[in-house]
């Protein structure tokens, strides 16, 4: 029982973190700049601190998770929590951008502490689905975060509120559910040192190169995805719908883990990336047919879901002992790809236009997919394992 409630609540965590904290930023933030008088420039300087401060907590999961993850839990509904209430409650644009860049910290704690804390409680038959389950979280974060969008926009601090004291108590589930006490379901090996050694690094180059170009690749989506539907003249609450639909997608990757989680991790990372770059392609090209829109929003949700849980098994798989610190190095990578992605794409978007840039992210996509191929083609197996 206490097993089945860890799992849930760190996809509760995840969801929080991710979907009601970190990515409904950009949901919320036209109705913040109306209220707090602030520009696209400051949103985006915003924004990239707020990328950068997840770095610096995914890093220390890298470092802590082997011995510290319960409390990185707390760290993580603490940061995430608190900064989305002060956000709420802002009355200035400092005060504002600081406690986001701060509240963005907690998904980058999250993230290992849970992957550290299931391969420790769970059993091996169920661990790896466990482990997809947990990860699936944003897709549930992010149809909240749209549904508090649909009912209380433009009221966006009732919205950051709510959010704030989700999180707090999801993260106070996870802590005791977690106990003291770690199971030995690896084995009976010893654990490790907490820093891997030069070997482990080398297993990872393919999942850190595919991993930084899905994250350039994703971000038009997070970033312009629904400015993309606004300016094809698809009516405001519809975009809004778009954001809901696309969290729905990444939700039901808890469904159908149970398939995926049968699957070599390369041969799901190039599955599911294939569809994302379709969906990047058809949102970016079909804006204006808000069916096509709305199926291209819900096979990119399930499609980053499932490939980001992808990464978490493919590291596994690399080294199970170090899946935590694997985790938290690729979720890095994932999301500085993701800087680099929006950057490039606010530097294209307006001289190319939004269906060139959205192509260029798409093929950009549709290499990460194909990365794993090429490598097994030319027999490396070492760096893309098998089961």
């Amino acid at each position: 029982m206490r097993t089945r409630i860890l799992v849930l609540g760190g996809l509760g965590l995840i969801a929080a973190t991710y979907g009601l904290v970190r990515l409904a930023y950009g949901l919320f933030l036209p109705d913040v700049q109306h209220d707090l008088g602030f520009g696209a420039d400051v949103g985006g300087a915003v924004s990239s601190g707020a990328s950068a401060l997840y770095c610096v907590g995914a890093v220390a999961g890298f470092l802590l998770a082997g011995r510290a993850a319960r409390w990185l839990v707390v760290g993580a509904a603490l940061t995430a929590g608190v900064g989305a209430i002060v956000m709420a409650a802002s009355t200035t644009t400092p005060v504002f951008g600081t406690s986001a860049v701060v509240a963005s910290t907690g998904a980058g704690l999250a993230s290992p502490a849970m992957v550290q804390l299931v391969a420790g409680r769970v059993d091996g038959a169920v661990r790896d689905r466990a482990q997809a389950v947990v990860n699936s979280g944003t897709g549930p974060g992010l149809v909240a975060a749209g549904v508090l969008a649909l009912v209380l926009l433009p009221d966006w601090r009732t919205a950051w509120t709510v959010a704030g004291i989700a999180t707090l108590l999801v993260g106070a589930v996870v802590f005791l559910a977690a106990g003291t006490t770690e199971r030995a379901v690896t084995s009976g090996r010893a654990p490790r040192a907490v820093l891997p050694d030069r070997s482990w690094f080398g297993a990872q180059v393919v999942p850190v190169v595919v991993a930084l170009l899905f994250g350039a690749g994703s971000a038009v989506v997070w970033t312009y995805g629904r400015s993309a539907l606004v300016g094809a003249g698809v009516p405001s609450a519809l975009t809004v719908v778009a954001w809901v639909v696309l969290g729905v997608g990444g939700a039901s990757v808890a469904v159908t883990a149970r398939w995926t989680s049968g699957v070599p991790a390369a041969r799901t990372w190039s599955l599911t990336t294939t569809l994302a770059a379709v969906a990047v392609l058809a949102l970016g090209l079909l804006p204006h047919l808000v069916v096509a829109a709305l199926m291209a929003c819900a096979v990119f949700g399930w499609a980053y879901a499932a490939a980001t849980g992808a990464l978490i098994a493919w590291t596994t798989e690399t080294d199970q002992q170090h899946a935590a610190a694997g985790t938290a190095l690729l979720f890095v990578v994932l999301v500085a790809g993701q800087a680099l992605g929006a950057a490039a794409a606010g530097a294209l978007v307006e001289p190319a236009g939004t269906e060139a840039t959205f192509a260029i992210a798409a093929a950009v996509v549709a290499i990460a997919a194909a990365v794993p191929l090429l490598v097994a083609r030319r027999g490396l197996r070492s760096a893309v394992p098998t089961r």
